[in-house]
């Protein structure tokens, strides 16, 4: 099977060996692809949006012709998983715990709204253990998390916490063939990168 990873910035590898791990745990075998340009995402059943810089990574994927080829795919449900920029990137709304509202490029696919760096900066970064429906008790890796603060439509927020300013927020979120995360599971678990691969499998 082929699986891509948007390598435009980001914990690019990270990703592919969580998936490479998730698909030894399923019993199958994996080719990853590092996505950059659209031609890229043919044959791809499954993709993971990585981490890094939202706007950065939007505006690469713009300058790539990559917006509307993603937008596309997840859209025609190719199982994604979009992880900390990645979620940011997928949310229909988008704005800046300080800045406000951004007018970044992204594929604003997922009926989610999104504060970015909700968490603070990255000195601010930290772990936590989380408990996410369906997923059970991880340990999460928060990097200048953004934070689920709105869900509607078919989405399912998952992983409430009460947070200083914003009060009730959610650190992931599902909506059909799309799994978005405020963490990184790449970092810690193959959990999420399994569930993909199980949507492409027919398995989820």
């Amino acid at each position: 099977m082929k699986v891509g990873v948007v390598a435009l910035q980001g914990d690019v590898e990270e990703h592919a060996e969580a998936f490479r791990k998730a698909a030894a745990e399923l019993g199958i075998a994996v080719e990853v692809v590092e996505v950059k340009k659209p031609r890229q995402l043919e044959d791809v059943k499954a993709l993971a949006l990585t981490g890094g810089e939202s706007t950065t990574i939007g505006i690469l994927a713009k300058r790539a012709g990559l917006i509307e080829p993603l937008r596309k795919a997840v859209e025609g449900g190719l199982p994604t998983l979009g992880t900390c920029a990645g979620a940011v990137l997928l949310a229909k709304e988008v704005r800046d715990a300080v800045v406000g509202e951004t007018g970044q490029p992204t594929i604003g696919v997922m009926d989610i709204a999104v504060v970015r760096n909700a968490f603070g900066r990255q000195r601010e970064s930290f772990e936590a253990e989380l408990e996410v429906e369906g997923f059970g008790k991880i340990r999460a890796v928060f990097i200048r998390a953004p934070a689920v603060v709105k869900a509607w439509g078919s989405a399912k927020p998952l992983a409430p916490v009460r947070h200083a300013s914003l009060g009730l927020i959610y650190t992931a979120a599902v909506e059909g063939n799309i799994l978005a995360t405020a963490f990184h599971p790449e970092l810690t678990t193959t959990a999420f990168h399994r569930r993909v691969l199980e949507m492409a499998l027919g398995r989820a």
